[in-house]
């Protein structure tokens, strides 16, 4: 199936707000044993598949990151340069109908100040209940991310250029490349925001696609990986020596390459 209309869609609805209506999804022409491999793949690549996985606090990160695609939650008075996903995802549960328990609505900034405080709470009461509701919807998670690409693809075509627009257009055509685009958004974000820069240079979705040589739908996830490796590791090269993201590259690039396998 082809997905040129979806792409015709998109670029059409730069205005709509987040989270889009679930629905959005099979309009991806993505089938719902898709979608659920989509999910299981990114909780995979994020948390191992575990459930321990679904709340945790990186060493030398200022967050904690929760749920199949790591969201982030900053605690008061913290902010960083990277975006904070959580408290949209809750929104797009409640929006879905989904039961929350009932502290999380009311909670604007992570309880945790730190890590270690985090660590200590691992079997509090909150981190329980966290981990319940992360477990039991990876659907809305997913469609949660695919939002998140429905929102940033009027931008990525119109301010990534003529090749990141054929790109996506390419990419858009098969399960495979709408999984890549799909993952690395969640996984480092859709390049766009000026924060997210090392010596001016982003490591995002609109630079991935900027950077791919494609020539036909078919040949577009190995592009895919090959480019996002490219960034990722220019990326580390340009990244502060204080945050060691040597350590880390490895583990990225066996993801980008990953974008090569059927979905």
């Amino acid at each position: 199936m082809r997905f040129v209309l979806f792409f015709t869609l998109l670029v059409a609805s730069c205005a709509a707000p987040l989270p889009l209506p679930t629905q959005q999804a099979s309009a991806q022409g993505l089938s719902p044993a898709q979608l659920q491999r989509i999910g299981q793949r990114i909780w995979q690549n994020e948390c191992a598949g575990s459930v321990a996985g679904l709340t945790s606090w990186n060493t030398g990160e200022s967050f904690v990151s929760l749920g199949i695609g790591h969201f982030i939650w900053y605690p008061e008075g913290e902010s960083g340069p990277f975006e904070e996903s959580f408290p949209g995802l809750v929104q797009h549960l409640a929006r879905a109908g989904v039961p929350l328990p009932p502290w999380l609505p009311q909670t604007r900034r992570c309880p945790w100040p730190d890590r270690a405080s985090c660590q200590r709470a691992a079997n509090s009461p909150q981190q329980q209940d966290l981990r319940a509701l992360l477990s039991r919807t990876v659907r809305e998670q997913t469609d949660y991310i695919i939002a998140r690409l429905n929102h940033a693809a009027p931008r990525l075509v119109r301010e990534g250029g003529q090749n990141a627009a054929r790109s996506y257009q390419l990419l858009s055509q098969t399960p495979e490349g709408l999984f890549a685009m799909i993952d690395y958004i969640n996984f480092k974000g859709d390049g766009l925001t000026a924060s997210e820069r090392y010596n001016g240079r982003g490591w995002g979705l609109a630079q991935v696609l900027a950077g791919m040589n494609a020539a036909s739908p078919a040949d577009a996830p190995a592009a895919f990986a090959q480019s996002s490796a490219r960034v990722l590791t220019e990326r580390v090269r340009n990244a502060p020596t204080a945050r060691g993201e040597a350590r880390w590259l490895q583990g990225w690039l066996s993801r980008c390459d990953a974008y090569r396998r059927p979905l």
